[in-house]
């Protein structure tokens, strides 16, 4: 008697601390999933391989979709498909994720940036669903934006590059030079992870009242304004590991409405549903891959 293996999708949410691996059924039921740090290239990849190499050993892998953290090439005409290109993340420039899954794994292989699989994903089952304009930021090691315009992912077959749009300092936040190693003071050398931990300390132990938050909050305010002045979305989504820290967000609409003054009319009411943690919580880049796994049959 033949027994048939359960059909399942894999996903990766590629992130700068950690590589979420998860195999799903086509019903999002969760079969296994385990998490890798993100180190050297060798080390991160070939735990992923091993994972989803010891599961097809019981289930049948239809397609892997990986949500990456950028830049990388996802132009699927491209000769370097899925290949990191030179960033802040200087050990993984050069290394192709396609060809080095698709080769070890022998399956469909599908990449995206991380913050367009998480779009992708809180379209299709969280708070950008029935969107034309929406958009997805990320703030944790890096800071990056994916952005639905009139139903179409932005700037494809390439990506936008948000984190690295420059802001207006904040008043108490002259001095700080940033710490992008390309930028300096753009929106991810001032709001992201590192940058809070390399003028504030580790931002687990500081206070709700520290000037440390409304910094934040008036640079990720910016943020903002610009996909709405830019792109007229019609949701918001701030997700990463900064955005766990739940009194921020209330900062940010405060700040997003003294910015926009009074422009387009929007009440604090408006702001409240426009600006919106990831209704798929921290999994919505993992929930990612497996859309763009599903995007192949």
């Amino acid at each position: 008697m033949i027994t048939r293996k359960k059909k399942v999708f894999a996903g990766i949410d590629a992130g700068g601390t950690s590589f979420k691996c998860i195999l799903a059924d086509d019903n999002r039921n969760v079969i296994k999933q385990i998490s890798v740090p993100t180190s050297v290239p060798q080390d991160t990849l070939e735990q992923c391989i091993e994972f989803f190499r010891s599961a097809g050993s019981e289930y049948k892998i239809i397609a892997l979709g990986i949500a990456s953290f950028g830049p990388l090439d996802i132009d699927p005409r491209s000769k370097n498909y899925g290949t990191y290109l030179p960033g802040p993340k200087l050990k993984w420039a050069g290394v192709n994720l396609h060809d080095i899954f698709k080769t070890a794994l022998r399956i469909p292989v599908v990449i995206d940036t991380d913050v367009n699989g998480a779009l992708l994903a809180e379209c299709a089952w969280g708070h950008a669903k029935n969107h034309t304009n929406a958009a997805y930021v990320t703030i944790g090691t890096g800071i990056g934006a994916g952005i639905l315009c009139a139903g179409q992912l932005a700037a494809k077959p390439h990506h936008p590059e948000f984190g690295h749009i420059r802001v207006e300092r904040h008043p108490a936040d002259k001095d700080f030079k940033g710490v992008c190693n390309i930028h300096g003071a753009c929106l991810e050398g001032l709001a992201s992870g590192p940058s809070l931990h390399a003028r504030f300390g580790d931002p687990q132990h500081l206070p709700k009242d520290h000037e440390a938050w409304d910094i934040l909050a008036f640079y990720l305010a910016q943020a903002c304004v610009s996909l709405v002045l830019s792109f007229r979305v019609q949701a918001i989504i701030l997700g990463g590991g900064v955005m766990q820290t739940q009194h921020v967000l209330p900062k940010i609409k405060q700040h997003y409405f003294d910015q926009m003054n009074g422009y387009l009319g929007q009440s604090m009411d408006d702001i409240d549903k426009l600006i919106l943690r990831p209704k798929l919580a921290n999994q919505a880049g993992m929930w990612g891959g497996i859309y763009l796994a599903q995007s192949v049959e």
